[in-house]
């Protein structure tokens, strides 16, 4: 008989004590894209047990940021505050089992513990003073003073689990204490609460960020002291920034919603975040769903991956090259908004991207394009100095008197730029550069027949009757 392999069921669980920045996004990126491939199931989890930290404003911040990328959960969101009372339940389970313990040690006498530990170039750790061992008589419960909860880690052997990035690791219980799982005041701590939804969600792939190596060892032997099941771990390196230090905000390790007001597209920060440590062959380009198709943690490098700016503008002015003109469209209809400008249904907003998306890096820049089809346009008076001369504005004359009656296609608009130049004499460069300058303000701009489509006849001629010709 046959037995079928558990399901694949990952799980991505920020704090929320700051917000979805891109270091948090890529692991969860890489857990949604492994569950995907395998056809399980991605589960999100809020782990909010620091309430001094934890703000609806950062949960809210990673919903968005997640929903922004478009890594939709299966289940969840899970809140670990919700979940108090089951933890307390297995605190007490495993009190009764022996597998716990009451801790009475002061603060204090903790301090002075490590001080003299410290002082003796030991590593700290807890003496176990209070670990219960058999023919051992327990110190006098000390009056008034609650208890932690310890977990009674063995005191032998090792924790050694395959790592599906780092490979074989091993740690030796003896550098291993008895850590806390519920302080005085009966919160559970967050190994603990990380070990109990794990099992209770049946996690089977754990991947993060490799600064919870540590944290491993300690959740093994919590899982098997609960005769729960051990998912596979995995740890992805750390990101650096551009300068190879560890990335920090000034590299972009900030919210990933800060990327968007930036002007990114959420495609082009997934593909550069998938290749973040992680690659198939030598393809640099690729969809999300070409993605989840290639996605193994064979191909993640152990090393750490460092984030290049450059190539991540190179990546979104592709993607906005790709993008459909209606969608960018509304992109530039929003970052006005933004900016106090209604973006009109005149010009259309799709035509203006059609124009402007072969030239730009981001979002903002092609808002910025944009911005003189919907404002009032005054050339700065150096422009209309050196571009709006007399015969300038001649020519523009006799362009306007065609154009009152000209077809406003792209084709019949440069054939009627070409019988004003035949009209005038005059080179293009020469009627055109005067042109931008009347219609938009500025001397660049894509073609100018293009320009007058977008604008149309009846605000081109407004715009031209505004220099006075």
């Amino acid at each position: 008989m046959t037995v079928s392999p558990p399901a694949v069921r990952t799980r991505f669980a920020p704090s929320p004590t700051g917000y979805l920045h891109i270091g948090g996004a890529r692991t969860a990126l890489f857990a949604w894209a492994y569950a995907r491939h395998h056809g399980g199931q991605f589960i999100l989890r809020i782990e909010d047990t620091d309430v001094a930290r934890s703000t609806p404003e950062a949960v809210q911040a990673i919903l968005d940021g997640m929903q922004w990328l478009g890594l939709a959960h299966d289940e969840g969101p899970f809140y670990q505050m919700q979940r108090m009372a089951r933890y307390k339940e297995v605190i007490g389970q495993m009190l009764a089992a022996g597998t716990a313990y009451h801790c009475y040690t002061s603060i204090e006498a903790l301090d002075a513990l490590r001080a003299e530990q410290e002082a003796n170039k030991e590593k700290p750790r807890y003496d176990g003073l209070w670990r219960p061992e058999p023919g051992k008589t327990l110190p006098s419960i000390p009056p008034g003073l609650s208890p932690v909860v310890r977990f009674r880690n063995p005191t032998g052997g090792v924790v050694a689990w395959d790592d599906l990035v780092k490979w074989r690791i091993e740690i030796s219980n003896a550098e291993l204490d008895d850590f806390i799982i519920a302080r005085a005041d009966g919160t559970p701590t967050y190994n603990f609460c990380v070990v109990v939804d794990d099992w209770d969600m049946r996690i089977s792939h754990v991947i993060r960020g490799d600064d919870h190596v540590n944290n491993t060892p300690r959740q093994i032997n919590l899982l098997q002291a609960l005769g729960a099941p051990v998912p596979r771990y995995g740890h992805v390196s750390m990101i650096l920034g551009d300068d190879g230090t560890k990335l920090s905000k000034r590299h972009g390790a900030v919210s990933v919603m800060q990327y968007d007001e930036n002007g990114y597209l959420p495609e082009a920060v997934l593909n550069y975040l998938a290749r973040l440590g992680w690659s198939h062959g030598d393809e640099e380009i690729f969809s999300l769903e070409q993605f989840v198709e290639w996605f193994d943690l064979d191909h993640i490098t152990a090393s750490a991956a460092q984030f290049n700016t450059e190539k991540l503008n190179w990546l979104n002015a592709h993607y906005i090259k790709l993008a459909d003109d209606a969608r960018l469209g509304g992109e530039i209809v929003r970052r006005l908004a933004e900016e106090g400008v209604t973006a009109t249904a005149h010009p259309d907003p799709a035509l203006i991207a059609g124009l402007y998306k072969d030239r730009v890096v981001n979002l903002n820049e092609l808002a910025d394009c944009a911005h003189p089809f919907y404002a009032a346009v005054h050339p700065s008076d150096e422009l209309a100095a050196q571009h709006l001369t007399a015969a300038a504005k001649a020519a523009l004359a006799d362009l306007r008197r065609r154009l009152a009656s000209a077809d406003f296609s792209p084709e019949a608009l440069s054939k009627t730029l070409k019988e004003t130049l035949a009209a005038t004499g005059m080179k293009m460069p020469q009627v055109a550069i005067p042109l931008r300058v009347a219609l938009l303000g500025q001397p660049q701009s894509p073609a100018i027949d293009r320009v007058l489509a977008v604008l149309g006849r009846e605000e081109t001629l407004r715009r031209l009757d505004q220099i006075g010709l």
